[in-house]
């Protein structure tokens, strides 16, 4: 029997869930530690040989011609990815051809529709950049 191993923005978040279940139990351990236990509950020596693994790999479905959802300016998408480019590890530039066209305006007086997107997002799918009121601009349900 094989374990599939998480993408690395999964195997943080596992570390910070163990912390969280261990505080509330009343045992105390550093981010550090509980990224080495996850790290082992996979069957890898230490937490370097597990970042190792996972590599440089995209999360599950970014891959050219998959399908994600998200939002982009806070409207809501369904799209194809159509290009994938690793910038750095947890990092990805996407370009999206969406199901349906979004209206990026949000003025009543006019419309401007994008259909392909373009944008970077880290390793929690999302991206740098927001909106004036603090939302990030391209976010992919992860």
């Amino acid at each position: 029997m094989s374990i599939s191993i998480p993408t690395l923005a999964e195997a943080k978040q596992l570390a910070k869930q163990l912390r969280g279940q261990l505080a509330e139990k009343g045992t105390v351990i550093s981010h550090s530690n509980a990224l080495e236990r996850v790290a082992q509950q996979y069957g890898y020596r230490d937490w370097n040989t597990l970042h190792v693994a996972l590599g440089n790999r995209p999360p599950d479905g970014w891959v050219a011609g998959e399908r994600v959802r998200g939002s982009y300016l806070s409207q809501r998408f369904e799209a194809t990815v159509v290009a994938v480019e690793m910038l750095r590890p947890g990092w990805f530039r996407l370009e999206l051809d969406l199901v349906e066209a979004v209206d990026v305006v949000t003025f009543d007086s006019f419309s401007n529709f994008r259909k392909r997107i373009r944008g970077v997002v880290g390793p929690m799918g999302t991206s740098v950049e927001k909106t004036s009121d603090g939302v990030a601009q391209l976010e992919i349900d992860m």
